[in-house]
């Protein structure tokens, strides 16, 4: 359905948190919030445009000025407004897998520890980010079998001088992924493109290939997902049964720990939403590089090259369009 602006009736006046110049949110804005986007707003969020296209739509009809904490890019390359929901997301997430293992909420009845002389749970979690790191940390805690996989034979190097062994690490290849999978009780999936949508790791066909009651919790999911059988769920009706696998594909995983997520959150955003405060967001990104990657939309225009290629759009330079 295309997405006309201003809207003809507007279900609501316009609230006083939306009448701001700026305005910071934790999640992208919801369908009923399209209505109070406008040229001279800017939004600073989670956007995650590729797997929420409405979102980039509504954003681009109204000619709001969007930030995403989730493209903030250091120039290292790190993801600084990402990486503590990433950390939280991913420490749930073996948390959350060995919940619906119990057999009482569909899973095989294995426990992630397993106990002497019986096997533990195989864990696989793929990508080795924030998210899969910190996925592979809990496991292994929770004394699991742990495999962990990623591209980067560097960053495994580093994971392996970490766990000392604790964690099987192996260099990210469809078959050794499809042979890890149909043995795992639980699969993680943790792969990311800043600003891009997730590539699609684990088909069909490896999900078929998995034992009855396993668990996939796919983090991923935001942008996404990585497992070709996953959709996205919510933390009231949180998993699906299909091929007999359940399936976690909760968005916004935190949330179900706000207390935490919300202290985790803040301590890595508010410098940079006081930078937008003080200078607007052309100046903060004209002094600060990283801010400037954050910056996915201005004027009816998409800035961000990774978003624009996943909706197959062009993109703009965001410092320039701001200068304008």
């Amino acid at each position: 359905m295309p997405i006309t602006w201003p809207p003809a009736q507007p279900l609501f006046p316009l609230q006083p948190t939306w009448a701001q110049e700026m305005v910071v949110k934790v999640k992208e804005p919801k369908a009923e919030e399209f209505q109070f986007l406008r040229p001279d707003l800017t939004l600073f969020t989670y956007l995650h445009l590729a797997a929420y296209p409405a979102v980039a739509a509504a954003l681009l009809a109204a000619g709001t000025t969007g930030i995403a904490y989730e493209t903030v890019q250091t120039e290292n390359g790190a993801l600084p407004l990402l990486a503590p929901m990433s950390e939280v997301a991913g420490r749930l997430a073996p948390q959350l897998g060995a919940h619906y293992l119990e057999r009482h909420n569909g899973g095989r009845g294995v426990l992630m520890g397993g106990a002497p002389g019986v096997r533990p749970a195989k864990v696989v979690v793929l990508g080795a980010g924030n998210v899969g790191w910190n996925a592979a940390w809990i496991a292994a805690g929770m004394e699991a079998e742990v495999v962990l996989f990623d591209k980067n034979i560097d960053r495994l190097r580093w994971v392996d001088q970490i766990q000392k062994g604790r964690v099987v690490t192996l260099a990210s290849n469809r078959g050794a992924i499809e042979r890890n999978i149909a043995d795992a009780d639980l699969v993680i999936g943790a792969v990311l493109v800043a600003g891009g949508r997730a590539p699609v790791v684990v088909s069909e066909d490896m999900v078929r290939s998995m034992k009855p009651g396993a668990v996939i919790v796919d983090v991923a999911i935001d942008q996404g997902g990585c497992v070709e059988t996953i959709h996205e769920t919510t933390h009231n009706d949180p998993v699906y049964n299909l091929h007999g696998v359940l399936h976690y594909g909760v968005g916004n995983m935190p949330g179900a720990v706000p207390h935490t997520s919300t202290y985790a959150l803040t301590n890595a955003t508010l410098p940079y939403q006081l930078e937008v405060a003080m200078f607007g967001a052309g100046g903060a990104a004209h002094r600060d590089a990283a801010l400037a990657h954050g910056i996915n939309t201005v004027a009816g225009q998409l800035t961000n090259g990774p978003a624009a290629e996943a909706l197959g759009m062009s993109s703009g330079d965001p410092v320039a369009l701001l200068a304008r």
